[in-house]
């Protein structure tokens, strides 16, 4: 007897594609054209107890983030949802913690509740995507990249944004900007930091970078701790650069009343919380980002088969 899997081969589509024709779900008619004949074809009869359990799982798609606390993925995920919503879709939020015992956790659930697709934040360079992509679910990677699988991702420039705040603090006259930015096996941290860099060894030619660069979680505690250690070097900088809204607010804090330190903030800070005076903070198009995930993974869903894309969304203004 047949299988889901041999008709997606046969009509060159995917699981998640035939199981949408077949119960019913608006794909493009060209592709749901192909399935019924490739069905046909094989005469594959469908399992009827299977495929009603499947339908409950066939309209929603998993969102794992790691920190919907944290404003950027709030506004991330109402990206997702508002299109996931206009395509008759629900959307299942994951909180991974930044753990990739978690995440592996809820992309297992994706699988086993055969969700028709999954949208990643990665919580490290290297997510195991194994299982899942081995089952053709479709998943796009969002804001950071799932090195070691060719999938459709939407992540920014990085790096400009880096780049972008650094030469910030440097017009305003400050002499030496450092940069406090997120754990080193974090893309976006790395990104970043990397644009810092750039425009630190061309400002502060006699400086030493490394001195000045401090890796920290993404979090407040992580921006008052990297704060103090710049603090206490012999020769503190006079600005820095954070590449991480929750960081900044934490740098603030540690900053307290000293107005003479410049900052600039990557990302909106939560609500209710305003800079200190002389502060920068950059926004970041979050909600572009999951509108623009979202689309994607609905063109596969629809039947698009084509090689993945990847998508760089400007960053900072």
């Amino acid at each position: 007897m047949a299988t889901i899997y041999e008709v997606a081969a046969r009509a060159g589509v995917s699981p998640a594609t035939v199981s949408r024709v077949l119960n019913g779900i608006a794909v493009s008619p060209a592709y749901a054209d192909r399935v019924l004949a490739a069905a046909e074809e094989l005469n594959y009869v469908p399992n009827r107890t299977a495929q009603r359990l499947r339908r409950r799982s066939s309209e929603v798609i998993a969102l794992v983030i790691p920190d919907i606390e944290n404003p950027f993925f709030t506004a991330l995920a109402r990206g997702v949802e508002d299109r996931a919503l206009d395509a008759g879709l629900s959307v299942v939020l994951c909180n991974s913690d930044e753990q990739e015992d978690k995440e592996s956790r809820y992309l297992q659930v994706a699988l086993s509740e055969h969700m028709a697709g999954v949208i990643l934040a990665p919580a490290s360079d290297h997510p195991d995507l194994d299982a899942i992509v081995a089952m053709s679910t479709p998943v796009v990677a969002v804001d950071r990249s799932a090195h070691g699988y060719d999938l459709d991702t939407v992540v920014m420039d990085d790096v400009a944004s880096g780049r972008t705040a650094t030469e910030r603090l440097y017009a305003e006259g400050h002499s030496v900007v450092a940069c406090i930015t997120g754990p080193a096996t974090v893309e976006t941290a790395q990104n970043r930091a990397e644009g810092w860099r750039q425009v630190f060894a061309q400002r502060s030619p006699g400086a030493e970078p490394d001195a000045y660069l401090v890796h920290s979680n993404y979090r407040v505690d992580g921006g008052q701790a990297a704060m103090a250690s710049l603090r206490a070097l012999p020769e503190p900088p006079d600005a820095v650069f954070v590449a991480n809204n929750l960081m900044g607010v934490g740098a603030m804090q540690a900053l307290a009343t000293d107005d003479a330190v410049g900052i600039a903030v990557l990302g909106d800070l939560p609500f209710g919380m305003f800079p200190r005076p002389g502060a920068s903070v950059l926004p970041l198009p979050a909600r572009e980002l999951g509108v623009t995930a979202a689309d994607l993974l609905l063109q596969r869903l629809n039947g698009d088969i084509g090689p993945a894309r990847r998508i760089v969304l400007d960053s900072a203004p």
